[in-house]
């Protein structure tokens, strides 16, 4: 079977109510060679799912009947389709709260359509490359450990569960201690080189990984700041 590639046509469901932007971006994708599938409320949205196949989910967060934010979350329960909130809402809090439950992008409405686009390309590429490493090993240092092949994660010997993005992130600290990881790297080996995204994505992850980790979040000693370069993974001195 041959893999899906970004020049055939992609299956968009599009979560959305307002007919401004339903028009506007149908047109719009639909010329850029994406399928669009159109649901105006929450429930429909999650019914629309179940029945069909798609490649990406553009989802509003103000919904009728069923809000954005318990959309992304019971589509995550079961897949990990590439899902991009397309919302009115700009706050960083609404932002951080649909990143850590899942969502893999947030446009912030007014856009443009070929910002849209090449995110959307962009979580294509992501998902459709060799996003997570191949290997077979065990990474321990300190009091954290990884079985890479298993895709689990220890912290005193206790389970923790990380999302994918959050895999691959901390494998990328464990596997560099002491070196200084730009955000540029950082970025580009967890998101891919194509990312058009906010940046703060990366510190959404950075901060759920100290929350999970370190003895005292607001005063990390594992994953440190290099201010105005990225981060670094250190072993604390006992």
């Amino acid at each position: 079977m041959t893999k899906k590639t970004l020049e055939q046509r992609v299956s968009v469901l599009l979560v959305e109510d307002e007919e401004s932007f339903i028009d506007a971006l149908t047109i719009g994708l639909n010329r850029e060679g994406f399928d669009v599938t159109i649901a105006r409320d929450g429930q429909a949205g999650l019914a629309s799912f179940s029945k069909g196949h798609f490649d990406v989910v553009l989802l509003d967060l103000m919904l009728p009947v069923m809000s954005g934010l318990d959309v992304c979350r019971s589509i995550r329960a079961t897949s990990s389709v590439p899902i991009i909130v397309v919302s009115a809402k700009g706050e960083e809090v609404d932002m951080v709260l649909m990143l850590e439950i899942g969502a893999d992008d947030y446009v912030t409405k007014p856009y443009r359509l070929r910002e849209l686009v090449s995110r959307i390309r962009a979580v294509l590429r992501r998902r459709s490359s060799h996003e997570q490493f191949e290997a077979d090993e065990l990474i321990a240092l300190g009091n954290v450990r990884m079985d890479i092949d298993a895709r689990r994660c220890f912290v005193d010997n206790e389970e923790i569960k990380l999302r994918k993005k959050e895999f691959t992130l901390l494998r990328l600290l464990l596997e560099n201690p002491g070196r200084v990881l730009t955000r540029e790297v950082l970025i580009d080996r967890v998101w891919g080189n194509d990312y058009v995204g906010d940046t703060k994505t990366l510190d959404v992850h950075i901060k759920r990984l100290r929350t999970l980790i370190e003895g005292d979040p607001k005063s990390p000693t594992h994953i440190t700041t290099v201010r105005g370069v990225g981060y670094r993974y250190e072993v604390a001195k006992t």
